[in-house]
């Protein structure tokens, strides 16, 4: 992995925002900050619970520097209103909320935010932006949609590139921040799948033995997502934590607008990043056809369609919130998805708070082999990053200073450290700091839980067999056409190669649509992540 910090990049950075400065030094002149006096000291106790009765009590201490409440409270925006565009409430859309309200009190300027759909909020960002006509300064959206965002985003300037924030954020995020060699996306979060599991379960003596009986071998962490398959099969319908109600083996995003895509690249992940193959797993980098359909996507979905035998009555139709409050519920055994379900578990009301274990996605006992058209018969593990909540700053904004500002402002030490521990945010670990035992130990959280946690995320964060979300032009269909060929196999409409053939056939027809080389383009930003190492 690249080391840190980004010292290419910065420059590229700063040149570019030199650039656009001098392109709108008008504009440039009106949206400086007057100077006043700071309403914060130093060092000043930070909580969120004056806001309401549904926000924890826990206060934090106000990091010193230029993106910090004594720093950010010196500036003075009365007169200038920056309007902003974010996700529905709660997740993303309600920290956005949040920090525009604390921002219009300590800078006296005024903020709109408009919260939109997640089905909705990519056309309500582009097309105005493609129409020449930005209707917002801050945006917030899936970073995997910068292949279609990023000509009309302003680069982060360079005085923001070097806050302690900033040159604290991981490798990966940073190049999930940048295109072209130019970050372009400000990092506010940090998203990657990842398993949870009740560890109480698994150190029960009681369903060790059971577990031994019914199938011969030791209850653990399963590393493979045959040996996931069996723990869910032998749990799903039991009561194992004791409540009067049945249990379920597997929580999973399944529904077909509803992120189901990110769950089949979690299944699919060790079957297709091959460590010994290079090029990208979603396309021949050279020819753009598409590998959708190989046999590693295709024993991902075979995986999938027998998983629903483990799944809680409505399983087949899971989104998200179903996911992340049947695992952080205590309804089901395990899950895979994004860091909120976690979270929820984790939360202080929880029931099974301090239960619970995080380890890295299954693995596989063999890898698909593009180049030989064989499996390769070795273990392997693949870390995945998907997407993850970003934010940016439109090039044709006449309010870039203060929606830079805004943005440092949400993402400082204080503000981030509360929204981690609040699970309905959708703020996950994207900094090196967050990867410190202690810091969740903070929270609250037991000294091994704390432990099985940072060491899972900063494996990912060191593991070189990467998959990284399809970042081009278009991302929306070529994910819409894998969610309805997913759908239709899990619904039993269709195997799981005839599905995915179709999917391929459908990713063929946009790649043409959108043209060949252009896609082709973007898709190399996207294998350059992937076989770094």
């Amino acid at each position: 992995m690249r080391s840190r910090p980004y010292p290419g990049l910065v420059a590229v950075a700063a040149v570019a925002a030199l650039t656009a400065t001098a392109c709108t030094a008008q504009n440039e002149a009106q949206q400086k900050p007057k100077e006043k006096t700071a309403l914060f000291k130093p060092g000043s106790d930070i909580g969120y619970q004056k806001y309401g009765k549904n926000y924890p009590a826990t206060k934090v201490k106000d990091v010193p520097g230029s993106c910090s409440y004594e720093s950010i409270s010196r500036k003075d925006y009365s007169g200038q209103t920056l309007k902003i565009i974010s996700h529905a409430v709660p997740v993303i859309g309600e920290p956005t909320q949040l920090h525009a309200k604390q921002f219009e009190e300590i800078t006296g300027g005024k903020v709109e935010v408009v919260n939109v759909p997640f089905g909705e909020l990519h056309q309500k960002i582009l097309t105005p932006l493609q129409a020449g006509q930005p209707a917002y300064d801050v945006m917030f959206y899936p970073s995997l949609w910068i292949g279609d965002l990023a000509p009309y985003l302003a680069p982060v300037p360079e005085k923001y590139l070097n806050t302690t924030g900033m040159q604290d954020v991981t490798a990966a995020y940073m190049d999930v921040a940048t295109w072209d060699g130019m970050v372009v996306q400000y990092p506010v979060d940090g998203d990657r799948h990842y398993l949870k599991i009740r560890a109480d379960v698994l150190k029960d003596p009681k369903w060790q033995a059971q577990y031994k009986t019914a199938t011969g071998k030791d209850l653990r962490v399963p590393t493979t997502w045959a040996e996931y398959q069996d723990m869910a099969e032998a749990f799903s319908g039991k009561d194992f934590d004791g409540d009067g109600k049945k249990n379920y083996g597997s929580a999973e995003v399944t529904k077909r607008d509803d992120l189901t895509f990110s769950a089949f690249i979690s299944r699919a992940a060790p079957y297709v990043k091959n460590p010994d193959v290079k090029g990208g797993v979603f396309f021949d980098e050279e020819t753009m056809k598409p590998l959708i359909n190989t046999p590693g996507f295709v024993r991902a979905l075979q995986d999938m369609v027998k998983a629903k035998s483990t799944w809680a009555p409505g399983g087949a139709n899971f989104g998200l919130g179903d996911e992340i409050f049947s695992f952080g519920g205590g309804q089901t055994l395990m899950s895979y998805s994004w860091d909120d379900a976690f979270i929820q578990a984790q939360q202080p009301d929880s029931r099974i708070r301090n239960t619970v274990e995080a380890a890295p996605l299954p693995g596989s006992t063999e890898v698909y082999n593009r180049t030989t058209k064989s499996w390769d018969k070795k273990a392997n593990q693949a870390a995945y990053f998907t997407w993850g909540w970003t934010s940016a700053v439109a090039k044709a904004s006449s309010h870039q200073e203060m929606a830079f500002d805004y943005l440092c402002f949400f993402s400082n030490e204080a503000n981030t450290a509360l929204d981690l521990a609040i699970g309905r945010f959708g703020v996950n670990p994207y900094r090196i700091s967050h990867f410190a035992p202690e810091f969740w130990e903070k929270q609250g959280w037991d000294k091994d839980v704390a432990k099985a946690y940072v060491d899972t995320l900063s494996g990912m964060e060191e593991n070189p067999n990467r998959v990284f979300d399809l970042r081009v032009p278009g991302v929306n269909q070529y994910m819409s056409a894998l969610a309805n060929g997913i759908a239709a196999a899990l619904a039993g409409q269709e195997s799981p190669q005839r599905a995915l053939d179709g999917v391929a056939g459908e990713w063929a027809k946009i790649t043409n649509q959108i043209g060949k080389d252009k896609v082709r383009s973007a898709y190399r930003n996207v294998v350059a992540l992937e076989d770094e190492s």
